[in-house]
């Protein structure tokens, strides 16, 4: 179990220029976090002109008390570049990911993947209908996730060690379109799991990321 940071820069048009001055900051901060494992993953949000709207964050630390450090070190999180920041316990799913890029890969120049948020249903039958829909979703991101174009995926939490209420995969998809398509064809939207889906753009940063658990050493 660990947590994930859903952040927002701000909309003002001094936002870009903030975002850029931190930035060599917030990556010295990644590559310790990556480095030590305690971020899992992190990745910009991106709007449709590229602009970036955010970040997204999934630190793997053992309680509140890392996911507090982490907010701390974040130079984002202190020189006005996040103006709203959410959290929430997470849980990566183990599949066989691919390595995520390391440093001395080129940055990709434009969008590649795409940030899906999903959460479940509010009513009363939602757990029963994720739980009946599981493994049929397992079934069909185990073998994305071997092939690349399942990068991430895991469970959004309603609290440490509780019960799933929403989804967060990052999937190598350059649109939305191509998101929508993705979704459309999962278990946890045609069995009506997934009930308030939100996409960004996004492109991964080459850092020294350890491999996602259940992924192959």
């Amino acid at each position: 179990m660990g947590y994930a940071v859903l952040a927002y820069d701000g909309e003002d048009d001094g936002a870009p220029a903030r975002r850029q001055a931190a930035r060599d900051r917030h990556l010295a901060v990644l590559t310790e976090w990556a480095g030590d494992g305690r971020l899992a993953f992190g990745t910009p949000l991106l709007a449709a002109d590229g602009r970036a709207l955010g970040s997204f964050m999934v630190l793997a630390v053992p309680d509140e008390a890392g996911l507090r450090d982490y907010l701390a070190a974040e130079p984002f999180n202190h020189f006005g570049v996040w103006t709203k920041v959410t959290s929430f316990p997470f849980r990566i799913a183990p599949l066989p990911y691919r390595p995520l890029p390391q440093p001395g890969t080129p940055l990709a120049p434009s969008r590649t993947h795409t940030v899906v948020i999903a959460r479940d249903g509010a009513d009363a039958a939602a757990p029963a209908r994720r739980q009946a829909t599981r493994e049929a979703h397992l079934a069909r991101v185990r073998p994305q996730a071997a092939a690349g174009t399942l990068a991430l995926g895991g469970a959004i939490l309603d609290a440490p060690d509780g019960r799933m209420v929403g989804s967060a995969v990052v999937i190598a998809r350059d649109t939305d379109a191509a998101a929508r398509e993705w979704l459309a064809e999962d278990p946890y939207t045609t069995g009506g799991v997934w009930q308030d889906v939100t996409l960004f753009g996004t492109r991964f940063a080459p850092l020294p990321w350890r491999p996602l658990p259940g992924a192959p050493a």
